[in-house]
């Protein structure tokens, strides 16, 4: 099976700090990969390096036998990637629902001339696009206030908007970047569930998360970044055995049995 996202050797580099080191690693299509490591390990920086929001400095990318490196992130969107951020990126001015229709927007049709003239075929487009962002929110499970603005509802909602929004997209490769922070122990449980169910719709998923119990219970495949390195690679289980993420995360002090308790 050909990956649907390869990277070999990525490098980025912040004047004299690298943040991410010769980097390889691959995501075969239809699964859930998870990026894990502590604090300041490079894992948001490797997902904008997927997502076009920084250059790379050395290495290529390549998504579904397309070169990324140099595109801008909106062409990367439109070629099948869309992501999450770590603070939930949506527009507090904007009701829940306009903010998945934003998303559903670069798959548009019509252009500028013909939505700024309301266009009968502007209107029914518009007509099409609220509808599929309705979908999309029952599909992460908000099923009410789709008129609401941001702040006056929960921040799971504004979590699961955000993934809404990019599902709306129809991408290929969703990265969600901690989808499962500030969240509650139900919530969380939720936020698994909504994974699974992205994944079974034929979508590839990776994850960057620092709740270990939802990462081995959600992943086919890990990938540790430690100081911009990856230090291992391979199922929850193999990694979570490994002696270098023990380290990484514990301190060689630390006994592997308290480890795996750590691990999840």
């Amino acid at each position: 099976m050909k990956p649907l996202l390869d990277l070999k050797n990525v490098t980025r580099r912040f004047g004299g700090v690298t943040a991410v080191s010769g980097v390889s690693l691959t995501v075969l299509p239809g699964r859930i990969k998870a990026v894990i490591g502590p604090n300041g390990a490079g894992k948001t920086t490797l997902f904008n390096l997927i997502s076009g929001i920084l250059p790379v400095s050395e290495g290529v990318i390549h998504f579904a036998g397309r070169l990324l490196n140099g595109c801008k992130p909106y062409r990367i969107s439109s070629l099948g990637v869309s992501r999450t951020f770590q603070t939930a990126a949506i527009f507090h001015n904007m009701t829940i629902l306009e903010n998945v229709m934003t998303g559903r927007h670069g798959r548009s049709s019509c252009g500028f001339l013909r939505t700024a003239f309301q266009t009968p075929a502007a209107r029914r487009e518009e007509k099409q696009i609220r509808e599929q962002a309705r979908e999309w929110l029952a599909f992460t499970g908000v099923d009410h206030g789709f008129d609401s603005l941001p702040g006056d509802l929960p921040f799971v909602i504004h979590r699961k908007t955000e993934i809404a929004r990019a599902l709306a997209t129809e991408p290929q490769l969703l990265l969600l970047d901690e989808p499962a922070a500030g969240l509650n122990i139900r919530e969380t449980e939720e936020m698994g569930e909504l994974i699974r169910k992205i994944r079974d719709l034929g979508i590839t998923v990776m994850i960057i998360e620092h709740d270990m119990s939802l990462v081995m219970d959600l992943s086919d495949e890990v990938c540790v970044l430690n100081f911009g390195v990856k230090i291992a690679e391979g199922s929850p289980r193999e990694v979570q055995k490994n002696e270098a993420v023990i380290a990484a995360y514990l301190g060689k002090e630390n006994r592997p049995r308290a480890a795996n308790h750590e691990l999840g």
